[in-house]
């Protein structure tokens, strides 16, 4: 379930670096259990990086994936996914497929591109971290 972001959080989040993007999404998407995609009528938004890998964006919060949608992507509407669907259907398929995952990206900065398998490792760790507590 979506959590509530306030103005000051989703600024704050807007201003980090990708690799603290990274554990704030990390974080984020262990706690609410969805993360977010772009569709359209054709499906799922998928990019090609700058060098050349095929990557699936993901936003831990639907107002971050609105906030990516404009321009040549304004037809996008943000989609949610479990992160049970996400971890026991997708990780498998976007590795299959060699499809990478950028990681709450942000327009016009660096952003951080992963493999699906390091991605769920990551949030694996975080929910185990967080049951332990």
């Amino acid at each position: 379930m979506s959590y509530e972001l306030t103005d000051t959080e989703r600024n704050g989040a807007m201003n980090l670096n990708a690799e603290y993007r990274y554990d704030h999404f990390v974080m984020k998407v262990a706690r609410s259990g969805e993360l977010w995609a772009l569709k359209d009528e054709s499906g799922l938004l998928f990019l090609t990086a700058d060098e050349g890998e095929n990557c699936l964006p993901v936003w831990p919060h639907e107002d971050y994936a609105k906030a990516w949608a404009t321009g040549d992507f304004a037809n996008y509407q943000p989609q949610s996914i479990t992160l049970a669907i996400w971890l026991e259907r997708w990780i498998d398929g976007l590795t299959q497929d060699n499809i990478s995952v950028a990681v709450f990206p942000i327009q016009d900065q660096e952003n951080l591109i992963v493999e699906s398998a390091e991605l769920a490792d990551a949030i694996n760790k975080k929910l185990a971290m967080d049951s332990q507590a």
